[in-house]
């Protein structure tokens, strides 16, 4: 049996650059140019401006308002080279959200941001929202306006949210492209949103992409993450994803206090 033979049946199993095989002492055409398109879909996920009108238009078919705001970050070279400026609203975008809380509260406010990778949001932000609305519904959550933020990092949701009078925020962000996952939605929750948060007070779900966590699963775990922290009344590192418990039909463990 030759030695590469494990490894067309073990590639099946990972997006891992695995068993590459050699050409020589160097490797084989084929996986150069493979490699070269992956890089080139990372940066392309990074630096393609973000469209934001077909998302506008899915969620319209939803029934749900659409805010479109700016952060800090006056241009992707300073977004990228400032992630301070991208976790606060431009003054412009926090006045036009201010002037949208006038005596409004909400559960649940969504903010999908753009993040490092306009494919990601493009490719799954839609189906995620989708999913997520009627178990929302069941839960008889109030969902506020979905804020729809340029240039934006994790922390710009705190800001919206706490300007929306959200119970919690829901930051939905396109994470940063690797060599086989250019396309990757990340999911943060915080309860009680304010300027100020830490990560520890955030739970993410991530990986939600078709190769990866889909819409449906994703979906699944945020709403069980959301129903926790408004029953506890927190988010981050003391509120663990116990999710999987419910999809299995087994007890959860009491809660610790």
């Amino acid at each position: 049996m030759s030695n590469d033979a494990p490894w067309p049946e073990l590639r099946r199993f990972t997006d891992a650059r695995i068993g590459l095989g050699r050409a020589g002492s160097a490797l084989p055409i084929r996986e150069v140019l493979s490699f070269a398109m992956a890089h080139a879909q990372a940066r392309d996920a990074v630096t393609t401006p973000m469209d934001w009108a077909p998302i506008a238009a899915e969620l319209a078919a939803m029934q749900l308002e659409t805010l479109s705001v700016a952060s800090a970050a006056t241009d992707r070279d300073v977004y990228l080279r400032r992630p301070d400026l991208g976790r606060r609203l431009s003054p412009a975008s926090r006045e036009a959200l201010a002037g949208k809380a006038t005596g409004s509260h909400a559960d649940l406010v969504i903010v999908v941001a753009d993040g490092l990778s306009s494919t990601g949001v493009a490719a799954n932000a839609g189906a995620l929202i989708g999913a997520l609305l009627p178990m929302a519904q069941k839960s008889g959550w109030s969902i506020g306006p979905v804020v729809l933020a340029s240039q934006a990092r994790v922390a710009i949701g705190d800001e919206a949210g706490a300007i929306l009078n959200a119970r919690a925020v829901l930051v939905l962000i396109g994470e940063r492209p690797g060599l086989s996952s250019p396309d990757s939605l990340g999911a943060y929750l915080t309860f009680a949103p304010r300027v100020g948060r830490k990560d520890g007070e955030r739970n993410c779900v991530s990986n939600i992409r078709a190769g990866g966590l889909s819409a449906t699963e994703g979906a699944f775990k945020i709403h069980w993450l959301l129903r926790e922290a408004f029953r506890r009344g927190l988010t981050g590192v003391t509120l663990k994803d116990e999710s999987a418990f419910q999809l299995e039909g087994v007890q959860q463990p009491a809660i610790e206090r």
